[in-house]
């Protein structure tokens, strides 16, 4: 077990190459978890949305379990911090502090949206010294959380913060790039999305976990973990639902958008 005195970066700490690292998220309707070793990694890409409460801790120790660890050697816990579903975003955040205080190890906040990037990266071009992203996921109710992020000098670096647009606001964002877009809102809304004709998509993720696991990883050599108590969400919508009556109003605006055309 890491000493919680030491901060990640310290001499003492374990290397990204040796440090034993537990990662998950749970943003969005997949749960991604993921474990590093020194003797190896592990993944799970599993159903999440409603099911990552009940799911997480059982297959965190399944991984644990297959690479012959548990849980008090693990050096640091990364957490999807969002932005990303109300009720999944405080599963993780609260899953990611409870068992990070159990053992006295620190956490690393991870953008759930970088993790979108990452992916997107490696599947078109995972030798590219640089590489744009605005990166679009469905928020539900004709929004999206968006983000632009930039790959350069071996890393991330953040040139729009993320935010919830609506599909005309994100079209107006994504305007200012030539970029690539990647991320669920492209299935979800298609053409209203706004793009300019041509522009690369990635539509679908390849291996989240995997992208995951080198953002932590990449976390952990620069130093990033932070006290558990700092692990928090990132929330971007203090409302996570409609009324009745918001709801007839959006879908009347909606026919009558459709009448005009």
């Amino acid at each position: 077990m890491p000493d919680p005195s030491l901060p990640p970066g310290s001499v003492a700490a374990a290397s990204p190459e040796t440090a034993r690292l537990l990662a998950f998220d749970t943003s969005t309707e997949r749960m991604a978890v993921a474990l590093a070793a020194p003797h190896g990694a592990w993944t799970a890409d599993e159903a999440g949305g409603a099911q990552a409460s009940a799911a997480l801790l059982p297959t965190v120790q399944a991984l644990l379990a297959r690479a012959g660890l548990v849980l008090a050697e693990v050096d640091a816990i990364a957490f999807g911090r969002g932005p990303g579903a109300f009720t999944g975003l405080r599963t993780s955040c609260a899953v990611a502090q409870g068992l990070a205080f159990g053992i006295g190890c620190p956490v690393l906040p991870v953008d759930s949206l970088l993790i979108v990037a990452e992916d997107a990266r490696v599947q078109l071009a995972p030798e590219a010294a640089e590489f744009e992203v605005d990166v679009a996921m469905d928020a539900r109710m004709d929004e999206v959380y968006a983000e632009r992020w930039r790959w350069a000098d071996g890393r991330w670096h953040e040139l729009v913060a993320p935010a919830l647009y609506t599909l005309e606001a994100f079209a107006a964002m994504a305007a200012g790039s030539g970029g690539v877009v990647a991320g669920s809102a492209i299935a979800a809304f298609g053409e209203r999305l706004g793009l300019a004709p041509g522009r690369a998509v990635v539509a679908a993720e390849h291996d989240r976990p995997a992208a995951l696991l080198r953002l932590a990883r990449a976390a952990w050599a620069a130093g990033e973990g932070v006290d558990a108590a700092l692990a928090l969400p990132l929330y971007l919508r203090d409302k996570v639902a409609l009324t009745t009556r918001e709801r007839e109003a959006v879908r009347a605006a909606k026919d009558a958008a459709e009448a005009s055309r």
